[in-house]
């Protein structure tokens, strides 16, 4: 029963980031549950539940919903039809409800599960993928690639983190930071080495941006 909910999450899923162009596609997703799978297994998490969650984290995201509870409602009632039992889905609504960054905003998650699920999202936003998916984001939003005269904002409120801005603003003022949030011990060490992976690409960048 648990490969088929696996199975009929995946096509939910693709059916509905199919046209995504943000970063937020069905391959983002499906490296998060690789991710989360893989950090699962090395800190002894439950695996169906970081699955799932990984699955469906953008399903239940604010910025594809017209508000964070119409998102996470929607998850919720698609695992109430699965049959998925409620203290399972309790599980993966609560892992869920703590990957997103918000600016620095969200809830801490309490749950092995979902610091797993909260460090396979962040995961994909740092290093070489995390470098693409920054520039792809700010493609689709029309922001620009770097704004020298502008400075990165070191706090933001959760409304101010969506806000226009600057790709290269966007490493300081959130991917940086990544590598002291995360919250398992191969998050740690999966995220410093490519943490270092982005210093060096900023600086080459910036050494380019300035004719040097």
């Amino acid at each position: 029963m648990e490969s088929k909910i696996v199975e009929n999450a995946e096509l939910w899923v693709k059916e509905l980031f199919v046209e995504d162009s943000t970063g937020h596609d069905w391959f983002h997703t499906d490296r998060v549950r690789k991710n989360a799978l893989y950090i699962a297994k090395k800190e002894g998490a439950n695996l169906f539940v970081c699955e799932l969650a990984a699955l469906l984290h953008d399903v239940a995201d604010e910025k594809f919903n017209t508000s964070e509870e119409k998102g996470m409602d929607k998850v919720k009632d698609w695992l109430e039809e699965q049959g998925v039992s409620p203290s399972i889905s309790e599980q993966i609504m609560s892992s869920i409800k703590t990957v997103s960054f918000k600016g620095g905003n969200n809830t801490e998650p309490t749950s092995l599960e979902g610091k797993v699920v909260q460090d396979a999202d962040r995961l994909d936003a740092i290093g070489a993928i995390g470098i693409a998916r920054c520039f792809m984001y700010a493609g689709a939003h029309g922001d620009a690639m770097h704004l020298s005269d502008i400075e990165p904002r070191e706090k933001m409120t959760k409304e101010q983190y969506r806000e226009k801005g600057a790709a290269i603003n966007h490493f300081y003022e959130k991917l940086f930071k990544l590598k002291d949030l995360m919250k398992t011990e191969t998050g740690i060490q999966l995220a410093h080495e490519r943490n270092q992976f982005m210093e060096n690409y900023v600086t080459q960048f910036l050494n380019e941006w300035n004719g040097i």
